[in-house]
């Protein structure tokens, strides 16, 4: 079985201006701003990080210009083998599709007759004495999550020993209140209500909160309570990867629901295959208590233990050794003889 979320609207953001790059406070590669105020607001629309080592070599290789431009110490170096006409003419060639966005790694320095063809193609120039391969390894990662795509569904997440679980079903079916007693518990609410999922990796689904919701929970019967400042920093977080998706659902006795765990269900979410859940809830059911034997038994999983499988195994050996006319008696008891509560 495959389950996917209902009426499933994917997001994808077209573009970015270069001034965000500079706002984002998580980016710490401390740019100088070499161009004009205006320049930042050009736009990238891909997260694609280009070296233009062939067209400072003269050969066009057709590159999107709205790609971020790189120039490290390799670059510099060839361009310093060149003379000043020449260099002018390699500059003029990486403008040729009016280029968006020049980084300067590795404290490159560009002389002011460079510079002016630069800023008079208004090109945003920003430079940085961090080595070139960690602005690479940096701006990626930043452009890959920007241009990722995104779904913003309703839901409660939470992180449950290091499991992140999250919690969808009818609205009024328990969602919050499930979250809140895990909290209680010792656990990490990451969102509720409304969740925003991204898809920042072939085979990674992040979850996070919105800025107006932040921590705030509805309970009904209650009303808005804020679980950051109730329960103190340890019982949030901002973001965490989802890798399980539970279904609260009213118990129904005509429905099936597993007895096993052999047979594993997959939510796919953005082409993503996560775990999937469908837990029967009703009055006097601990479901705290579920959901955290959820999140043990797949961290037992993780690391290379299926308790279903092994009993599984188990029977299935028993079956096939033990002769018909065993004493029953010895093949259900754990230890043939009591000797006492010792344990």
């Amino acid at each position: 079985m495959t389950w996917h979320f209902p009426n499933e609207s994917i997001l994808r953001k077209r573009s970015l201006i270069v001034r965000e790059i500079l706002e984002e406070s998580q980016i710490k590669l401390e740019f100088e701003l070499l161009s004009t105020d205006l320049s930042l607001e050009n736009k990238l629309s891909s997260k694609v990080i280009y070296r233009p080592q062939f067209l400072l070599a003269g050969f066009n290789d057709d590159s999107d210009a709205s790609q971020l431009f790189i120039l490290g110490d390799v670059e510099n170096h060839f361009l310093k083998t060149l003379p000043e006409e020449q260099k002018e003419k390699a500059i003029r060639m990486i403008t040729l599709g009016n280029m968006t966005c020049l980084i300067l790694a590795d404290n490159v320095s560009l002389n002011d007759n460079l510079l002016q063809i630069l800023s008079t193609k208004n090109v945003a120039i920003l430079r940085t004495k961090t080595d070139v391969n960690t602005v690479i390894d940096v701006l990626s990662s930043f452009l890959t999550d920007h241009f990722s795509p995104q779904m913003v569904v309703h839901g409660t997440f939470c992180d449950v020993h290091g499991t992140g679980i999250l919690f969808v079903g009818r609205s009024a079916i328990g969602k919050s209140e499930v979250a809140l007693d895990l909290v209680e518990r010792g656990h990490r609410l990451v969102a509720d209500d409304t969740v925003m999922l991204t898809k920042n990796a072939a085979t990674t689904i992040m979850g996070t909160s919105t800025k107006l919701a932040k921590h705030f929970m509805e309970i009904r019967g209650l009303g808005i309570i804020d679980v950051r400042a109730m329960f103190g920093v340890r019982a949030v977080r901002f973001q965490k990867r989802v890798e399980i998706i539970v279904e609260l659902e009213q118990y129904n006795q005509d429905n099936e629901y597993t007895r096993t765990g052999l047979e594993n269900s997959i939510a796919d979410v953005m082409g993503v295959n996560l775990e999937y859940l469908k837990l029967p809830i009703f009055p006097g059911k601990n479901i705290t208590v579920i959901v955290e034997a959820i999140a043990l038994n797949y961290l037992l999983r993780t690391y290379g233990y299926n308790p279903a499988k092994v009993m599984t195994d188990n029977l299935q050996s028993n079956l096939l050794n033990r002769p018909v006319h065993e004493d029953k008696f010895q093949t259900q008891r754990l230890i043939n003889f009591f000797q006492g509560d010792k344990e």
